[in-house]
């Protein structure tokens, strides 16, 4: 081979030098821990670099054979097209950029989530013996609204718990918690506890006695305006009242000394930004007084309790709400039984009725009986509240009516028997009903009315178009045992009409919250009066269904109309 020929493997050496250099660069990257090197690269470039060396040592030798191409060719694939790119990006990546990609073990997961529990531990640690203690009540208080969930006094217990844990915190002489009643516009009395000299008027006819002030307050019930308690409630923000004889909001009920006003604070109970009622505490006077440290203390208190009585308020309602449904379905499933299966047919009269059961809601109850040839009764009776204690009341009515109609006693005297039936000392209820009852006699052609409570009987004059009112309101059904109702005697004619219903027809609401009214029924009435009763009834059914539209009733609607053939 000339020395020219030679030059042909110039590039053999080349690889040599490329392989030194690669050995070089895994080098370079095991020291700065750039990446891990793989020990069959690591090998991989010694073989090269070993191989092209005997490779050119044979070449410069002049034993240029077979085998020291192939060691060439493997050695100039292998160096410039794998091990010379892995080993540049091997020695160019940056560490934090390893790091990143590198998955942490289990223990060092481990370590770092003991690190961050050390971290919570130092934490708490730094919060005071005060702090740590209202955390304490804060659980406590979550543990008595659990029990609160569990009988019909937890409540009321749980709100005494509050209240005197409170009190005893900031060393109140007095203590109470009240609650707002969206409905009424009221904020009363819930929990009481301790010698609490009251901030607002007492009433005028109540002995200035400990124990008789102490009991009034109990039981008492203030507006949203015109006195502290109301007032608080009203704007949101808790006070310290400290200096009650400048306060015009305070008023000073003395001279007894139990009377004197001393210290306040009264902290609104807020969820969000709801007011649901106030803690409300005092101090007696001459003792020392309420600090702005105590009002701190009392308001996050009242705010850990707000949020769980809210709680607690919530989750009974969805439990009674729950049980109140499961009777309401009992009971109006009863209430269909009690009306009757169809109207019977009684010669020289038309008869006409609505009958729209209110889910929810047993209020109505409606009758007629045929009990003599010269008695006729029609019955409409509207109860209060719902349930199966409404139901009871209905069920005891229509049994004592359907018994004594029969009897030879007028109407005003048969509702007096029920009355007394109703409130007897065997038979404990506080429901009470709303009861008309008319019995017309078709030999004289005459009405014999008497009512209990606040339906209405209309009769309307065929001829004149005239209408008038001929019940008067009195006691209800059930209220006072010697109630006596009064009889109402009207003679009819042919073409005159006598009709009754419950408030639930006049009082139904459409979408926009108003009422049908009573004078639309009246007008529509006497705009129809000519047609026959069953389609008069129909056409009183349509329109307060139309009126009403989608929005949801909460009252039974009834109506019964006897019109004279």
């Amino acid at each position: 081979m000339t020395f020219n020929d030679r030059f042909a493997y110039i590039p053999l050496f080349a690889i040599a030098v490329m392989a030194f250099a690669m050995l070089i660069l895994l080098f370079i990257s095991k020291k700065r821990s750039t990446a891990r090197v793989s020990f069959t690269v690591f090998a991989a470039d010694i073989i090269v670099l070993f191989a092209s060396i005997i490779a050119g040592s044979m070449v410069l030798s002049g034993n240029e054979s077979g085998t020291a191409m192939v060691f060439y060719g493997v050695s100039l694939t292998v160096a410039a097209f794998l091990v010379l790119p892995y080993c540049i990006l091997l020695s160019t990546f940056e560490p934090k950029k390893i790091e990143k990609l590198v998955p942490k073990s289990y223990n060092e997961r481990t370590e770092k989530a003991a690190e961050t529990v050390q971290k919570l531990q130092e934490k708490t640690g730094e919060l005071s013996e005060d702090e740590m203690a209202m955390l304490d009540i804060n659980r406590d208080f979550m543990v008595h609204a659990a029990i609160a969930y569990d009988s019909d006094q937890g409540y009321n217990s749980f709100l005494d718990y509050i209240n005197n844990t409170i009190k005893e915190q900031i060393n109140a002489d007095g203590a109470a918690i009240m609650m707002v009643d969206d409905f009424e516009d009221l904020i009363s009395v819930k929990a009481f506890a301790g010698d609490f000299p009251p901030p607002y008027k007492l009433p005028s006819d109540l002995p200035h006695k400990p124990v008789r002030v102490s009991t009034s307050f109990k039981f008492a019930s203030f507006p949203l305006q015109d006195n502290i308690f109301g007032e608080i409630a009203k704007n949101g923000r808790p006070e310290l009242i400290d200096k009650p004889e400048i306060d015009d909001r305070i008023y000073q009920n003395g001279p007894e000394e139990f009377l004197e006003c001393g210290s306040y604070i009264i902290v609104p109970l807020k969820v969000q930004d709801t007011v649901i009622g106030i803690t409300a505490f005092a101090r007696k006077n001459g003792t020392p007084k309420f600090t702005k440290t105590h009002l701190s203390m009392a308001s996050t208190l009242t705010d850990f309790a707000a949020a769980i009585i809210k709680n607690v308020i919530t989750v009974k309602d969805i439990i009674e709400r729950s049980e109140m449904n499961k009777e309401a379905e009992i009971a109006m499933r009863i209430q269909n039984t009690l009306k009757p299966a169809k109207l019977p047919l009684v010669k020289g009269i038309q008869i006409g009725n609505i009958w729209n059961q209110a889910d929810g809601v047993c209020g109505d109850y409606y009758d007629v009986i045929v009990s003599r040839k010269d008695r006729v009764s029609f019955i409409m009776s509207d109860i209060a509240g719902k349930g199966i204690n409404s139901m009871t009341v209905m069920t005891m009515i229509r049994a004592m009516l359907r018994l004594v109609v029969n009897t030879t006693q007028s109407a005003g005297k048969i509702l007096t028997w029920v009355n007394k039936g109703i409130t007897s000392e065997s038979f404990s209820t506080d429901h009470f009903g709303s009861v008309a009852l008319i019995n017309y006699n078709p030999v004289e052609k005459s009405m014999e009315i008497s009512t209990g409570g606040i339906i209405p009987v209309y009769y309307l004059d065929g001829e004149t178009k005239e209408l008038t009112l001929i019940s008067q309101s009195s006691d209800p059904i059930g209220v006072e045992k010697t109630s006596e109702y009064k009889d109402f005697v009207q003679n009819v004619k042919s073409g005159d009409i006598i009709f009754t219903y419950t408030d639930g027809i006049v009082e139904a609401l459409n979408e926009d919250g108003a009422q049908y009214t009573t004078d639309k029924l009246l007008d529509l009435i006497k705009a129809n009066s000519a047609k026959p009763c069953k389609e008069l009834a129909n056409i009183i059914k349509n329109d307060v269904k139309n009126f009403s539209g989608n929005a949801n009733q909460h009252d039974d609607e009834s109506l019964l109309i006897i019109k004279i053939q």
